[in-house]
């Protein structure tokens, strides 16, 4: 350790003589001869594989996302990426859905079918067997201290049934006095907690909206695609929605009658009959994967450039492959066609000087699940990764750009950082599209921005750029299809994502983060 003295005078003897003869920065490598190498040849041969009829839609959770994952791997491994999920092609990671097994409520001598005359949340929903079982009303299930829907009744092992909403006054004003933009007194989870005290084993929330729950059909039956939660040891009963219709042979009364006793905050005890039900689901693990590779840079190699897609779409609906050409096989096409014309440059002598991780995930259309795998579980430190170029359908021309297709869309390039869109701009001398950045308006009502996996690295400060067409008629539709990618244009959009990317990786200081905009 007392080295270190002897250490630094000899370094400053160096820096000495380097400042004696100083050396000239070295010229920066030109990106152009490696993007040209992203061709649309290349891009529809990958594309019409990705978005076959054999990739059965690439649904997350299904053989047609195994194999498309199995088809990027295969891909990055050809043009010589290393196996970028610690040491292997994919991050794997577990979904959970649940699907309803059977659920009936028998009350006054009926029947009632789960999503005719009553449904529930069933991600909320723990499996439930009651037998005759008493019935009370409690008004609007409320307890405040200004108004007590409970006062006085007994609820130990009983079913409750309460009103939708809370109580009003002859005026029709809100009964409960609040502050201002403080929550409603009849919040739903407030409730199930003032009937758990009570010791109601459930809960019937009578709502005029549950007849018409019925049309969603099979979609009340199965959750979508979720994480595991953890779990609290706090009771609270299931609610069960039901229709006016069901409460009145639950209450032995009709619900008009019943409800027609809360106008003007006023509460009368009705004592229902008894009734019974049953709900029992399933719980399936669904198992996906991201697909990642990466290229090791050189002086920077701790330090890490993202270029990320999704290659999961919707799957087959009513017997209907849906193929997701642009959303977004055309963005996982394009990842595999950069990483080969960065993989041409390091081969060449030229490779980046920052780490470069292609990666292209799952879950995004079931609400960025894949993204927020990787972010909640990260392979390379979140902290010394610079940013992340993210492609979500840059294969079609909107309705907007039909007179003038040399466009791409820009969004969130200057969220987090003012260094990006004068590195994105510069980047667009060599494409000369026109950068459209009307998305990018915090005040748009569409909120793209928070809509496409690049929006889990930017929560956790990264700075992003995402890269989009906009929607076109076949958005999610069973006409995406490979044909109808105009491939000139996707070439130029991902060749601009590549000189991007190439500035980035080579710049001497990373894009730093200096803003928070919405």
């Amino acid at each position: 350790m007392r080295k270190l003295p002897l250490l630094a005078s000899m370094l400053a003897v160096g820096t000495v003589a380097c400042a004696q003869a100083p050396k000239k920065p070295a010229k920066p490598v030109a990106s152009s001869p490696y993007a040209n190498g992203i061709t649309a040849a290349d891009l529809k041969k990958h594309l019409y594989i990705i978005a076959s009829d054999d990739m059965e839609g690439r649904e997350t959770g299904t053989p047609g996302q195994y194999k498309a994952a199995k088809y990027i791997a295969d891909q990055f491994k050809r043009v010589g990426l290393q196996p970028g999920a610690n040491g292997q092609w994919e991050q794997p990671f577990s979904l959970y859905q649940d699907t309803l097994t059977r659920s009936t409520i028998t009350a006054n001598g009926k029947t009632y079918e789960f999503g005719n005359g009553f449904y529930s949340a069933l991600r909320e929903t723990v499996n439930q067997e009651l037998g005759q079982t008493p019935v009370v009303f409690a008004g609007y299930g409320i307890t405040h201290e200004q108004y007590d829907s409970y006062k006085d009744l007994d609820l130990n092992d009983k079913i409750v049934v309460v009103a939708d909403g809370e109580p009003l006054n002859a005026d029709g004003k809100p009964l409960i006095t609040r502050e201002a933009n403080a929550p409603q007194a009849a919040q739903l989870k407030d409730k199930l907690r003032a009937a758990a005290n009570k010791g109601a084993r459930a809960v019937f929330l009578v709502s005029d909206r549950v007849p018409a729950m019925g049309r969603a059909g099979d979609r009340l039956r199965r959750t979508g695609l979720y994480f595991p939660a953890m779990t609290t040891m706090e009771f609270i009963p299931n609610a069960y929605f039901i229709s006016p219709e069901l409460a009145s042979a639950v209450l032995g009364k009709p619900w008009e009658e019943v409800v027609a006793h809360l106008k003007g905050g006023k509460q009368d005890t009705v004592t229902g009959q008894v009734a019974s039900l049953v709900f029992e689901k399933g719980k399936n693990e669904i198992k996906s994967s991201n697909v990642l590779g990466i290229l090791p840079g050189t002086d920077k190699k701790d330090e890490y450039l993202f270029i990320t897609a999704h290659y999961d779409h919707i799957g087959v609906i009513n017997g209907k492959v849906h193929n997701g050409a642009d959303d977004d096989g055309s963005g996982t096409v394009s990842v595999i066609a950069m990483a080969e014309a960065f993989m041409k440059a390091k081969k060449a002598g030229k490779g980046p000087r920052r780490s470069i991780v292609f990666m292209t995930v799952a879950g995004e259309e079931k609400g960025l699940l894949g993204s927020r795998y990787y972010t909640d579980n990260p392979i390379y430190p979140l902290s010394e990764t610079v940013a992340d170029l993210n492609i979500d359908m840059i294969g079609r021309i909107d309705a907007d750009h039909q007179k003038d297709s040399n466009y791409v869309y820009i969004i969130g390039d200057d969220k987090l950082s003012s260094d990006m869109r004068p590195i994105s701009e510069k980047a667009n001398e060599q494409t000369r599209l026109k950068l459209d950045y009307r998305y990018n308006d915090p005040n748009d009502p569409n909120r793209f921005y928070y809509r496409s996996d690049h929006y889990m690295f930017a929560q956790h400060k990264i700075p992003i750029i995402f890269y989009f067409n906009g929607v076109h008629p076949d958005y999610h539709g069973e006409g995406d299809e490979p044909h109808k990618i105009s491939y000139g244009l996707l070439a130029k959009r991902a060749r601009l994502v590549f000189h991007t990317a190439w500035s980035i990786a080579n710049r001497d200081d990373r894009p730093k983060v200096d803003r928070n905009e919405k």
